[in-house]
């Protein structure tokens, strides 16, 4: 399997912290905020990561990660034009896929638990997606995901105004080789953006898309309040992935 890192966008809810920087370079705990992605596909043994980001920032990610080198891995880099949604910065990623399983991780989400054991059970799942799921006391801010009485999903939202639960999908997507023409396939939403949960929605319509609630603490590091959070998980677990439980 093969890792891709989105690190994209403008950072804008982040200004002026963003305003000469990649949100993805800010400060977590004791390492810039894309180290813990990195650290995910590491330590679940994907060495081979691509990461996307916007021209504005490309050097200066380039000259924090290098080759991949002193992190155990090896980068390669792509850049996304126009911030036209995670469908679109993922569509990049096809000719370093090479019709493997992919992993693929927002470069604003932080997890203190590694993803070993999830990795591990994609790698058996035959065929479709896998996504993640965590309750938030704000889910409009996120896709969210509808469950029913048997726990399973019926319906996805990309940030709703009126969310049909409080499960947000968190920023951490494994797709099989499929996911690349399923993206040929989709429309802009209203917002102007190629969404990935609507991506998400034609697994689910083809019963090929299975899920997990994420183990341990999570968030994404976008406001200036989540980038507090963010700080403080990590700080506590002295930027150390906590092993999974290995499921």
């Amino acid at each position: 399997m093969k890792g891709v890192i989105l690190a994209g966008g403008l950072g804008t809810r982040l200004y002026p912290l963003t305003k000469v920087t990649n949100k993805h370079l800010l400060p977590v705990g004791k390492e810039p905020m894309i180290y813990n992605p990195i650290k995910q596909l590491t330590s679940a043994g994907v060495t081979d990561i691509l990461v996307v980001t916007s021209k504005e920032h490309m050097g200066d990610i380039v000259r924090l990660l290098g080759s991949g080198e002193d992190l155990g891995c090896k980068f390669t880099f792509k850049v996304q034009e126009r911030p036209l949604g995670i469908a679109n910065a993922l569509s990049l990623a096809e000719g370093f896929a090479k019709k493997e399983k992919i992993i693929v991780i927002l470069g604003d989400n932080i997890m203190t638990h590694n993803i070993r054991g999830y990795v591990d059970a994609f790698s058996k799942q035959e065929k479709g997606a896998k996504l993640f799921l965590k309750k938030v006391g704000d889910p409009e801010r996120y896709g969210v995901a509808a469950l029913d009485e048997k726990n399973m999903i019926v319906s996805m939202e990309e940030k709703p105004s009126n969310p049909k639960s409080d499960y947000a999908i968190i920023g951490l997507y494994m797709y099989d080789e499929k996911v690349f023409d399923l993206i040929k396939k989709i429309e802009p939403s209203h917002r102007g953006q190629y969404e990935i949960t609507s991506v998400n929605n034609i697994y689910l319509e083809n019963g090929e898309l299975t899920y997990e609630v994420i183990e341990g603490e999570w968030t994404d590091a976008g406001t200036f309040e989540s980038l507090i959070q963010a700080n403080q998980m990590l700080l506590k677990i002295d930027n150390k992935l906590v092993e999974g439980s290995g499921k």
